[in-house]
């Protein structure tokens, strides 16, 4: 089974070379007391810019529950009023919120929450049923997540989600749902710059799909920041949060930097875009990865989409990505 063209477990449905992330539009919330959203958002435009992508042949959105404290579930539902029998839709649960305070308060890893959460994501989301429903929380223990995953084989049967994974960088985490009935994706963090690929091993081993998140290295790969950008405090990229990786208060990371320039000639050739080659080369490195990249406007939902019609890097030009990164910082 391949994402490009193929199904996710037993959907039946196709899925697009690329996906997209709606993290983004879910506008502001916290974690942790810091902002963990993109900044302001404008719902409309949030609308417009799915409705662009679905022409385009993205197929695929990826939520969470938490993203916006049910926001983003809320405007992905509306937008795909009377559209969706011809996508997908992923989302996640794990973490317990405060909506009123638009809060991330802990989690809730119990069998009966998963239920509960999934009953609520349906009803914003506006739909009966949910093509892949994921776990949020990337580390737990192993009989926990055993509970948890037949919690999620009780709502296959019921038919409230056709499939579910896990979002973890975890390898033994995703090892852990190969073979299960109803186990269909993985998602994990994976760009040219850096990622897991002991995750998209494991994912490969185990026959899932794979979801490959933060594909743009959190706007890194848009190519839009140097060395003077500082991004403000309600972004969650300058807001403090220490496992953000790619920037630090804001302003992008000096070694990512000298990574990309040393990529840049190649991910924009052919015509592509940066954000277009980086997605290429998601697309080149493994034919069952959909990278599924944010976004907040219809250009930048446009440009993501586009690389699907520009298609994957040559084998030629990743090698002489991996040449160039090789080897990995520590």
């Amino acid at each position: 089974m391949t994402a490009t063209g193929g199904g996710i477990g037993r959907l039946g449905k196709e899925v697009g070379a690329v996906g997209l992330g709606c993290w983004a539009i879910g506008g502001h919330f916290l974690f942790d007391g810091k902002p963990d959203g993109w900044g302001l958002v404008d719902d409309a435009e949030s609308v417009r810019a799915i409705h662009r992508a679905i022409d385009l042949g993205v197929t695929l959105f990826d939520t969470a529950d938490v993203y916006g404290t049910g926001h983003s579930e809320r405007v992905l539902g509306q937008a795909l009023k009377g559209r969706r029998d011809g996508v997908l839709i992923a989302t996640k649960f794990g973490y317990a919120y405060d909506e009123s305070r638009r809060e991330i308060t802990g989690t809730d890893l119990s069998p009966g929450y998963v239920r509960r959460a999934c009953l609520a994501s349906l009803a914003r989301l506006g739909t009966d049923y949910l093509d892949l429903y994921q776990l949020h929380v990337g580390v737990v223990e192993p009989g926990v997540a055993d509970d948890l995953l037949a919690a999620l084989e009780d709502l296959v049967d019921e038919g409230l989600i056709r499939s579910y994974g896990w979002s973890t960088d975890e390898p033994d985490a995703i090892r852990r749902l190969a073979g299960r009935r109803g186990a269909a994706a993985a998602q994990f963090r994976l760009n040219v710059l850096s990622g897991s690929t002991e995750a998209l091993a494991a994912c490969e081993e185990s026959d899932l799909t794979g979801l490959a998140r933060t594909p743009l290295a959190m706007g890194l790969l848009t190519g839009k920041y140097d060395a003077g950008s500082r991004l403000p405090a309600d972004d969650v990229r300058g807001s403090g949060h220490s496992w953000v990786e790619y920037f630090h208060d804001g302003r992008p990371d000096a070694g990512y930097l000298e990574r990309l320039a040393a990529v840049r000639e190649i991910l924009t050739s052919d015509g592509r875009t940066l954000a277009q080659g980086a997605l290429g080369w998601i697309m080149a490195r493994s034919p069952r990865v959909v990278p599924i990249p944010g976004f907040k406007s219809v250009a930048q939902a446009e440009e993501n989409a586009g690389a699907i019609a520009r298609g994957p890097l040559t084998a030629a030009q990743m090698a002489e990505i991996d040449a160039l990164l090789d080897p990995q910082p520590a």
